[in-house]
């Protein structure tokens, strides 16, 4: 048996950027132990699966580790697969998720994430998290993940954490970020706890960065730079309770696992 799989760069302008997703389309779901397997042999931040035709598609996401409940790049990749084969006459692609519905939108070369805003809370800055990361965080707050903000850019690009420590954390993972010498703040995403020490381009942590800043800057469009060693381009704006997250992306792969 032969399934498809390609391997797309998500928010990059070009190879070698961004954040590589693994894509599989399928005509229907495999079971969850081999998608599990196909995505701890890719050994990618996230392989994501999907089924469905005519704009309207059921989509799951596997790290090497674990299935996640909202992957950003991933999704971002497998429109992207569509919006230039099965979709290309169209500029709207519906996800239906554990997330919920997920529409993904086409400008041109731009694809834009509609997804739900994640909200976080401000707390004391756990010890062994200080410790995990080798620095005094500006503030610390918490959600599905800590947000962790640090003074400038350039503390949050020289960060070396102790990833053994930070997966010790009782949450998913960990965003550190700081305000942008060249866009409005910077990030870097930390989730050894799911077997991703260090994210290129996390989606999904802008439903959560975007509202920070947005708060901090009092502005609902906002330009944002994942400062990790792939590095990559996000673009935010918010509406509601909903956020916007528009990036490109670049078709890396294209070819078959043999099952």
């Amino acid at each position: 048996m032969k399934t498809r799989f390609l391997q797309i760069d998500a928010f990059a302008d070009a190879l070698f950027q961004g954040n590589p997703a693994g894509v599989c389309p399928l005509e229907k779901w495999l079971p969850d132990a081999t998608m599990q397997s196909i995505a701890a042999e890719n050994n990618l931040a996230e392989t994501a699966f999907f089924v469905g035709r005519d704009g309207r598609y059921s989509i799951r996401w596997f790290t090497p580790e674990i299935e996640i409940d909202l992957c950003g790049h991933a999704t971002l990749a497998s429109a992207y697969s569509l919006f230039n084969e099965s979709e290309a006459h169209s500029s709207e692609i519906q996800f239906d998720s554990r997330s919920g519905t997920l529409r993904v939108l086409r400008e041109g070369d731009w694809l834009t994430l509609d997804f739900p805003s994640r909200m976080v809370e401000p707390c004391d800055t756990p010890p062994e998290l200080v410790i995990a990361l080798g620095t005094e965080p500006v503030s610390c707050h918490k959600g599905v993940d800590y947000l962790v903000e640090l003074e400038d850019e350039r503390s949050v690009r020289k960060l070396r954490p102790d990833f053994r420590r930070l997966a010790e954390l009782e949450c998913r993972g960990v965003m550190v970020t700081a305000r942008g010498d060249h866009s409005d703040f910077v990030c870097r995403f930390f989730a050894p706890r799911v077997g991703i020490d260090e994210d290129p381009v996390t989606g999904s942590a802008y439903c959560t960065l975007a509202p920070y800043w947005a708060n901090q800057l009092a502005k609902e469009e906002l330009s944002a730079r994942q400062v990790s060693r792939r590095g990559g381009s996000v673009h935010c704006r918010l509406e509601q309770n909903r956020v916007l997250i528009s990036g490109k992306a670049v078709l890396y792969l294209d070819g078959f696992i043999h099952l």
